[in-house]
């Protein structure tokens, strides 16, 4: 049995949570699962919270939310106040750059991104090596708040080297239920 089962969740730091939960509401069909932290509660700070999360003097969780998309991981959200604060800016830049949403159809999620307040960095275009299979495309884009997002869709799937030794998660079609 393998130690890990997969990805639960992605954090992500956000100015505003409730602005960044209308993008990906809107653009993405995000979904609440919960929120951990309101601004009803007192903020999460003080020098334990500052031990175990690592945070600077003074910074304060104010906000908390957990959302869902599709059937792959969830992404928990943060707002804090009192914070020093840069966002990763580009995809050269160290740590967690990105988070690529796999979508069905790319021409129609492009647009609800772009009408939600998204920027495409550059026109869609082919993915690359393994990934670059007939139909496929991706483009990354900046959130209203500065992250990326990325956008894919490989519908004929990827293709291995010989050394692979296994192939890569790809989100199963959403079942709805009425």
């Amino acid at each position: 049995m393998s130690i890990t089962r997969g990805i639960n969740h992605i954090g992500l730091t956000v100015p505003n949570i409730d602005d960044a939960t209308r993008f990906f509401t809107d653009a993405l069909e995000g979904q609440i699962a919960y929120d951990s932290q309101t601004k009803l509660e007192p903020p999460r700070d003080g020098s334990f919270v500052e031990y175990v999360l690592g945070l600077t003097p003074g910074a304060q969780i104010v906000k908390k939310r957990m959302m869902v998309f599709g059937n792959g991981p969830n992404i928990e959200m943060f707002e804090f106040e009192n914070a020093q604060q840069q966002p990763a800016q580009q995809l050269q830049d160290i740590g967690f750059t990105h988070i690529s949403f796999y979508v069905d159809n790319f021409e129609a999620a492009l647009q609800r991104v772009k009408k939600a307040g998204g920027q495409p960095i550059s026109e869609p275009h082919s993915n690359t090596k393994y990934e670059d299979t007939a139909d496929n495309q991706t483009v990354y884009i900046k959130t209203p708040w500065g992250s990326l997002i990325e956008l894919q869709t490989v519908p004929h799937g990827y293709y291995y080297p010989g050394n692979s030794e296994r192939a890569v998660f790809i989100p199963k079609s959403q079942k709805t239920y009425d």
